[in-house]
């Protein structure tokens, strides 16, 4: 076995010890704030805050901690991020403010016991197969971003790009700004395709990855009807911070007309 193959092995192990004593320890604590989702998320997001940067460390990965400052200054905001690798999950919940709700596909509770966690964290799980539940669930998340005072992370894509370039956005970040006015933030992850491509185990030198967060980009004007034209707007400000690699290809649309679900 070679000492890459050895390294990425080591970097695996370790970092699935982590995570898993980590679950061990914040499934109680959830467990006991099941009264309150609000309490739920927030002890989630301090989870991500210790995990995500333990597994940064481990892979390499020199991620200023400005950056998680910014985005906490920006807080309460809609923070869409483009997402190329598994890594980019634990450069996001490091990222990510304190009383931010995650949205994710409801496959996640398979995840060995980090989905145990997300389940019980009260963040939201999207049935992506399922439109009429996909906007019900989108529906549920705005009112209780609005009661709760939250903000929300989510992966405006969909999926994982498999080169690393940015793939057209669906329309759930968009219609949650319409629902709950807050801004979006932009959150451009460069050079994670690299580090943990997908359908593999092969961890490679995390040292190249960067992350920056946008200025806020305000929705209180934004309407249905205009809804592409405001999608486009950001859809153009990920692509002009993109590294030249990961621009979208010319002629991609910007956004997703015809899909499943609208996230």
């Amino acid at each position: 076995m070679t000492l890459a193959k050895l390294r990425s092995l080591a970097v695996l192990i370790t970092g699935f010890l982590f995570v898993a004593i980590s679950v061990m320890i914040f499934v109680p604590i959830c467990i006991l704030l099941l009264p309150s989702r609000r309490l739920r998320i927030g002890a989630c997001n301090v989870y991500g805050k210790i995990v995500g940067r333990f597994c940064q460390l481990i892979a390499g990965a020199h991620i200023p901690v400005s950056i998680a400052e910014r985005a906490n200054q920006l807080h309460p905001a809609i923070y869409v991020s483009n997402h190329t690798s598994v890594f980019d999950v634990f450069i996001a919940i490091w990222t990510c403010p304190l009383f931010t709700a995650g949205v994710a596909k409801k496959e996640i509770v398979w995840v060995p016991f980090f989905g145990v966690l997300y389940l019980l964290s009260g963040h939201l799980l999207v049935n992506r197969s399922d439109r009429r539940q996909a906007v019900a669930a989108l529906s549920s998340i705005a009112r209780l971003t609005q009661r709760s005072r939250l903000g929300i992370w989510i992966w405006a894509e969909g999926t994982r790009s498999r080169d690393g370039r940015l793939l057209p956005l669906k329309k759930g970040f968009a219609h949650l700004a319409l629902a709950t006015r807050l801004p979006i933030v932009p959150v451009v992850v460069s050079g994670a395709h690299k580090v943990w491509e997908k359908h593999t185990f092969t961890i490679n030198p995390a040292d190249n990855v960067t992350v920056q967060v946008l200025d806020p980009i305000a929705t209180l004007d934004w309407r249905e009807d205009t809804l592409d034209e405001h999608i486009a707007r950001v859809h153009a400000a990920f692509a002009a911070a993109l590294p030249d690699d990961q621009k979208p290809q010319i002629g991609r649309a910007s956004c997703r007309e015809r899909v499943s679900s609208p996230v």
